[in-house]
């Protein structure tokens, strides 16, 4: 019997070694999944209400989260396009770009950016030196954007399917139960996670509308040389940009202040009107980076997890793993903290009352 047993169990860990192995390939968007999971799962129950079948309620979710988004990268991509055509041919960039980049050589103007623009380009000529670069370079191109599908799918999938079948995987943990100590760790990590990653879900629309009311605020008195262009995509721009570690919005409302200033600074306007872009400065400081991050960070940053290393593992995780460090770091910090509250003090055989409390694990008192 005991043979068998070690035979089941060598298979077991090969298994698990396999697996883990090929998990470890796709580490990125399987966290990503798992952190998409906790910030909609509470979205995903509350449409029970509804009376939706379960596939249907995991079909809106992920619909609520890709629609809008494919919207704002399409709209920024347009306008980014757009507003660098006119920037370039305002400022004539295109010939002292062209001495320097060699498929930019072939190009007098900058073609129409319209099917019959770019076919005209095409048969004048002018898009060879690019199609050239593009083909030199296919193997690369296609590798990245191949990655970047394919890595896109196994999110899609593992979080649509966590949606619908999470509670499965909770109760198949369950079954190995010892003296209530999973149960009481698993449940506790989970409310912790839920409670931390749809706390930044809520900061990221929060922080949103406050920079879109903001922007659109200066807009209504600045004059309009110094307007903040599409204030409503720079808002959610800016709120996306909070889930960057240590320089998050600074990394939009810094350079939508220089672009703001430009045509005072390049052009022949009243160099009075600065003082507005000065104030929309100010307001993007104090208004949106700073208030926020003072008042809703604290409040939507869990129930038992420190504010102060939470900070810490969105700053180091990116630093140490990579773009995934973002999203793994903090699933790593509430696993490793809810265990040392709630299990280890009964692994140790201490007494559930001389435990680590909520309050103490805050560190609070430090």
């Amino acid at each position: 019997m005991d043979e068998k047993r070690l035979v089941v169990a060598l298979f077991g860990l090969l298994v698990a070694v396999v697996l883990g192995a090929l998990a470890l390939q796709f580490v990125a968007p399987l966290t990503v999944s798992v952190f998409l999971y906790y910030s909609t799962r509470r979205f995903y129950g509350s449409l029970r209400r509804l009376r939706l079948p379960a596939r249907i309620r995991a079909v809106v979710v992920m619909s609520a989260l890709a629609v809008p988004l494919l919207l704002v990268v399409s709209y920024a991509v347009v306008l980014l396009v757009l507003e660098a055509r006119l920037f370039v041919e305002q400022y004539a960039l295109l010939d002292v770009a062209a001495t320097h980049v060699d498929w930019l050589g072939g190009m007098e103007t900058m073609p129409d950016l319209t099917v019959q623009g770019l076919y005209e380009a095409y048969q004048a000529g002018q898009l060879s030196p690019l199609l050239d670069f593009l083909g030199q370079h296919a193997v690369l191109l296609t590798s990245v954007v191949s990655n970047f599908f394919l890595n896109l799918f196994i999110t899609v999938i593992v979080t649509y399917y966590l949606l619908l079948d999470g509670y499965r995987l909770r109760e198949w943990l369950l079954r190995f139960d010892d003296d209530a100590i999973i149960r009481e760790y698993l449940e506790a990590v989970d409310e912790e996670l839920e409670a931390v990653l749809f706390g930044n879900l809520l900061n990221v629309l929060a922080i949103s509308l406050i920079a879109i009311a903001a922007f659109s605020g200066y807009n209504a008195v600045a004059p309009a040389t110094v307007e903040v262009p599409y204030p409503a995509l720079a808002g959610v721009l800016t709120g996306a940009a909070s889930l960057i570690p240590v320089v998050g919005m600074k990394v939009v409302y810094l350079p939508l202040t220089a672009i703001t200033a430009m045509p005072v600074l390049l052009g022949s306007g009243d160099s009075s009107l600065l003082v507005y872009v000065l104030v929309l400065l100010v307001v993007a400081v104090v208004v949106v980076d700073t208030i926020p991050d003072l008042v809703l960070r604290p409040l939507l940053s869990g129930k038992n997890t420190h504010v102060g290393l939470l900070m810490l593992a969105y700053t180091l995780g990116p630093v140490v793993l990579g773009f995934y460090g973002l999203f793994f770091a903090p699933i790593a910090l509430v696993v490793g903290l809810t265990f040392a509250n709630t299990a280890l003090p009964r692994l140790l055989g201490a007494e559930e009352p001389g435990g680590l409390s909520p309050d103490q694990m805050r560190l609070d008192d430090f």
